[in-house]
């Protein structure tokens, strides 16, 4: 190795390349090798074509949609090459039915059967922030049962909230009460206020996501004008060591489209390759395989706290299923009376009578679903009216509204974790109309998370010429992914280059948490 140069190797998602990007600032101190076995970058912020004719758009980012407007690190890095994220008034559908339904868009009956419930989850929303770590690592589930808050305001109302916004999915009721306080609370994390009055308030802002492809393709390619090295197709075989003399690994061509996605080698393992540090930008319990004997038993212990489950996202265009399992349209009888000027307001909103907040086009258009199962209220499907919420089928028309006719419309339903697919309707989706089928490893954000992963961080952070990367080092957010790569850089020796405080301070917090390390201060971004 010539001079001072520092031979760093990151793997895989999409962690690595706001790790790189940070690295590559420095190419008299790093040379980075990236190792990525898809075929294209980006991770799971994938993107799939679509029949422009028929569906009003050419394209879908059918892995990451949005998010909320505080992913500061994500949207300058968007913006850095040319790809603007859209901000959209944010309207969901929970439930079914009277007793079962309730929305942000206008008063239902079930919020108002729960009222004294919301309230007071608001109180204990406080009684968690102050008791902090104690209440923190109690599952939502059994603190709904400390304060006798009624069995259907957790199974109709908190449960598919929280599932639906973090991911979370049929793991919710053991999500720890820390990641539900911080959901309303912090203001790095939270992606909404609380509402005493409805819990959710009425159109939040949120903000979809660019192309993703074409984003992460022009930051690959930018990543590879300043010399980064990335091998696409490529997969990690073996670590066969880690030491004073680095990290030593063999690697082995890749298809990630053989065996319906499964992905297989294509070709023998390389010669062993060896690197002075390793950022393992994986999934937990992959970065423990992968690991293998030369995981230290801290490693095995924190590693193996993060519990995964495998979910099927079907893209699709059945309205009739979608209508059938949702409640797509504004009803009467799924409206409260209301109670204020707002909720009439609301209401009028609704109905197509007048338009909404910062001249919000009219109507009740749903983004975001949840489904629950008789048999099982904690579990549920979620889903998405993706021509409602992706900003590209309004202005690829120039239009207000999508110009789309709802047989048209593109959805998206999210069945989650198969070792209970009994419960799911998937056979009721038409299959002439199923656009893409994917399944994705989602992490479950168990109580036992933030006990054991989240707090172990930063002892295997920096040790062996390891570090790791990964939204399922905290919550699963974009934002997080992003993060906790430019942390990684940070650690091997990067500028952190600072360009806003709230970002900054985000960053601070989570070095804090998952590394053990205070932030010592950042470079100023050029004007």
């Amino acid at each position: 190795m010539a001079g001072n140069t520092s031979s760093s190797l990151v793997l895989e998602l999409r962690e690595w390349q706001s790790c790189a990007a940070t690295l590559a600032q420095h190419p008299d101190k790093f040379k980075v090798t990236i190792i990525e076995r898809l075929s294209v970058c980006g991770g799971q912020a994938t993107t799939i074509a679509l029949d422009k004719e028929k569906y009003g758009t050419s394209w879908l980012n059918d892995g990451v949609q949005g998010g909320s407007p505080i992913f500061k690190h994500t949207f300058n890095f968007f913006r850095k090459y040319g790809h603007e994220p859209q901000e959209v008034k944010l309207q969901v559908s929970f439930g079914q039915g009277k007793d079962g339904f309730w929305t942000n868009v206008f008063p239902s009956q079930l919020v108002d059967q729960y009222s004294s419930d919301i309230k007071k989850f608001g109180k204990v929303l406080k009684l968690i922030k102050w008791t902090m770590p104690v209440l923190g690592i109690v599952p939502i589930r059994v603190m709904l049962r400390m304060f006798f808050f009624s069995k259907d305001f957790g199974d109709k109302m908190v449960f598919p909230l929280i599932a639906l916004f973090l991911g979370t999915g049929n793991q919710t009721a053991n999500v720890s009460c820390a990641i539900l306080e911080r959901l309303f609370d912090d203001p790095n994390m939270k992606l909404w206020d609380y509402d005493p009055g409805t819990l959710l308030p009425n159109l939040p802002t949120m903000v979809t996501f660019p192309h993703c492809q074409n984003f992460y393709a022009d930051w690959a390619a930018d990543l590879q004008s300043k010399g980064v090295d990335i091998r696409t197709s490529t997969d990690v075989t073996a670590i066969l060591s880690r030491g004073k003399k680095g990290v030593v690994l063999q690697t082995a061509p890749f298809d990630p489209e053989k065996h319906d996605r499964a992905g297989d080698h294509t070709g023998p393992a390389s010669e062993p390759e060896t690197f002075d540090e390793l950022v393992m930008a994986v999934l937990a319990d992959d970065a423990k395989k992968l690991l293998g004997k030369t995981a230290t038993w801290k490693e095995k212990f924190v590693l193996g706290g993060a519990k995964f489950f495998d979910d099927i996202t079907i893209t699709h265009s059945d309205a009739k299923y979608f209508s059938e399992n949702y409640e797509t349209d504004f009803k009467p009888e799924l409206c409260a009376e209301p109670k204020s000027k707002d909720q009439e307001d609301q209401i009028k909103f609704a109905k197509n009578e007048v338009n909404g907040q910062d001249g919000e086009p009219s109507g009740y258009r749903p983004m975001y679903y949840t489904h629950s199962y008789a048999e099982d209220p904690r579990k549920i499907e979620m889903a998405f009216d993706c021509t409602n919420y992706q900003h590209q089928f309004r202005m690829d028309r120039d239009a207000d509204q999508a110009p789309i006719p709802y047989e048209n419309h593109v959805f998206q339903s999210i069945f989650l974790d198969k070792t209970h697919s009994n419960l799911w309707t998937i056979d009721q989706i038409d299959e002439s109309k199923v656009i893409e089928r994917k399944w994705w490893h989602q992490l479950g954000h168990r109580w036992q998370h933030y006990a054991r992963v989240v707090p172990g961080m930063m002892f295997i952070n920096g040790k062996n010429n390891t570090l790791f990367a990964g939204s399922w080092t905290l919550v699963n957010m974009h934002e997080l992914a992003c993060v906790s790569g430019i942390a990684a850089a940070y650690r091997l020796g990067a500028d952190y280059v600072k360009f806003d405080d709230f970002a900054e301070d985000f960053f601070q917090k989570y070095l804090l948490i998952s590394h053990g390390v205070r932030y010592k201060g950042g470079k100023k971004a050029p004007a």
